[in-house]
C-alpha cells in the first residue's frame, strides 16, 4: 500500500497491526548519455512499490531530490544542500513517529545520499536522547538500505557487465530505471568505458573529469529486459534487509 494512495483511516488501520514503513529516497541528477535524470529515485521507488504489493508494507512518498551538487554542471540536475536534506529527513521521520511509526526504513538509490541520511539519523537520535528517558515517546528505529549494494543485484551486475558496470551511470541502474519508466534510450558511448576518478569535488571539476557524466561505466550494455531481472533481485535483497532490520530492533 502506498501512503499517498491511502486514506487516513486506512493508515490508522495499518498502524493497528504494523509500525513499520518503507521510504524510497534517491536523487534527480544526470546519468550519462542514455540514463534518465530520475534514475536514482526510480530504482528504489520501483523496488519499494513491489515490496509493498508483495508483502503488504506501507510505502511512503519518494524523496526524489537528494545531495547531488557535483552533478549541477549538467542540465536537469536538482540538488539540496546536505543541511537541507538533513532537515527534510528529520521532519519526515518525526512526522511519521508522531503518528506511531516506530520503524522507518529508507531504500536508497544514490550513493551521494548515504552520509547525509546517516547524519539525519544521528540528529534524530541525538534530539531524542537529549530530551531524556522520561519522555513518553516510543523507541524509534531507523534503517538504510542501498539497493545497488544488495548481494543478488551485485552478483547479477558482475555476471552481465563485469568491470564495465562502473560507479555512476552504471549499466544496472540504467537498466532498472528504463524498466521502471517503460522506456529505453540507446546511445553509442565514446569512449565505450568512461574514465574513473573521484566525485568529491565541485560541479565544474566533476564535468571536467567526466565530460559525459559517466564514471567507469558502459551503460550501452543496459536493457529494460535486464532491468526486470534487477527489480526482482532488488526486491529480494531489500525484503531480506527489511526483515533483518525489524528483527534487530524492538518490536513496534
Amino acid at each position: 500500500m502506498r501512503l499517498q494512495h491511502a486514506t487516513w483511516q486506512e493508515v490508522e488501520a495499518y498502524l493497528a497491526h504494523s509500525r513499520g514503513i518503507i521510504v524510497p529516497i534517491g536523487s534527480t541528477e544526470q546519468h550519462g548519455p542514455n540514463g534518465l535524470v530520475g534514475t536514482d529515485a526510480l530504482c528504489p521507488e520501483s523496488i519499494a512499490w513491489a515490496l509493498g504489493e508483495q508483502h503488504g508494507v506501507l510505502v511512503g512518498p519518494t524523496q526524489a531530490i537528494g545531495m547531488a551538487q557535483h552533478h549541477l554542471a549538467f542540465p536537469g540536475t536538482i540538488s539540496l544542500r546536505p543541511s537541507t536534506l538533513v532537515a527534510v529527513l528529520r521532519d519526515t521521520i518525526e512526522s511519521l513517529a508522531r503518528h506511531g511509526f516506530t520503524h522507518v526504513f529508507f531504500i536508497n538509490g544514490h550513493g551521494g545520499n548515504i552520509a547525509t541520511v546517516k547524519a539525519a539519523f544521528a540528529e534524530v537520535y541525538s534530539e531524542r536522547s537529549l530530551r531524556g528517558s522520561h519522555s513518553a515517546e516510543s523507541p524509534l528505529a531507523l534503517g538504510l538500505f542501498n539497493w545497488f549494494m544488495g548481494r543478488r543485484g551485485r552478483e547479477l551486475a558482475a555476471k552481465l557487465y563485469a568491470d564495465d558496470e562502473g560507479y555512476h551511470a552504471t549499466a544496472s541502474e540504467v537498466s532498472l530505471a528504463w524498466y521502471a519508466a517503460g522506456t529505453e534510450k540507446p546511445v553509442a558511448m565514446s569512449p565505450r568505458v568512461a574514465p574513473n576518478g573521484s566525485a568529491e569535488c565541485d560541479a565544474e571539476t566533476f564535468r571536467q573529469r567526466f565530460p559525459d557524466g559517466r564514471m567507469g561505466s558502459d551503460p550501452s550494455l543496459s536493457s529494460a529486459r535486464h532491468g526486470e531481472r534487477f527489480l526482482a533481485l532488488g526486491v529480494e535483497d531489500a525484503w531480506e534487509a527489511y526483515q533483518a532490520f525489524l528483527g534487530d530492533t524492538p518490536a513496534g
